[in-house]
């Protein structure tokens, strides 16, 4: 190789664009302790929904913070939930047999993305919960819930019935450029957004910074997956 291929060389790779920052999101999973999940269906999510959805947004450069700590969903007169066990400044995936009725309504739905008593929840239901499938349509439950938060649907007000649909296929959307061509950079930039909202114990993290703390709006239940 000659100096003045070399050189060009090294001058090229000077100029190249520097990979994006990695987003690093806060995740507190909680297995309820009350829900009646055969023993199978929890050693299957584990490698099988759960990586799934963790290697997606891998590739697209979203990464986990992960703490695992005991919890459960209570149940009032009314069947609306009482959680045990969720913290702030993190989201709060909560795997379940099936949904609460309050939430699920008899639909059979597979997950649901709200922000409930100030806390931030992802609800997976396992009897129901599934990977990837088809592109566009019918992603992994976890993949597809978690999109729903870091787009910040969770901060809206509750979609009309005209709207929900468009909401789903937009994350559907967002989760399958994640899954089949490992791009991100929308949902990173979204994130990021998210993350200096979200504040809490470990604020926004992205690259070391910490974002200011901003308590959301509750009990609006947003995301729905079936």
């Amino acid at each position: 190789m000659t100096r003045r291929a070399f050189v060009s060389m090294a001058a090229l790779a000077a100029t190249r664009p520097a990979a994006p920052a990695r987003l690093v999101v806060p995740i507190h999973r909680i297995l309820d302790g009350r829900a009646k999940n055969p023993l199978d269906r929890l050693q299957h999510f584990w490698p099988s929904l759960w990586d799934e959805a963790a290697r997606d947004f891998g590739q697209g450069g979203i990464s986990f913070d992960i703490s695992d700590g005991p919890g459960e969903v209570r149940h009032s007169p009314a069947d609306n939930p009482i959680f045990v066990g969720l913290q702030r400044g993190a989201i709060n995936l909560v795997v379940t047999d099936v949904l609460p009725m309050y939430w699920d309504g008899g639909r059979a739905l597979a997950g649901v993305s709200t922000i409930h008593d100030g806390y931030h929840i992802c609800m997976i239901a396992l009897r129901y919960a599934h990977r990837n499938q088809v592109a566009f349509f019918s992603v992994n439950t976890c993949l597809h819930e978690i999109l729903h938060v870091l787009l910040q649907d969770i901060f809206l007000k509750p979609p009309k019935w005209y709207q929900s649909g468009g909401r789903e296929v937009r994350v559907d959307y967002y989760a399958t450029r994640l899954w089949l061509f490992h791009d991100g950079d929308e949902v990173r930039k979204s994130g990021e957004v998210y993350l200096h909202r979200l504040g809490g114990r470990l604020g926004a993290r992205l690259g070391g910074r910490l974002g200011a703390a901003c308590e959301p709006r509750d009990g609006t239940v947003l995301s729905i997956a079936d």
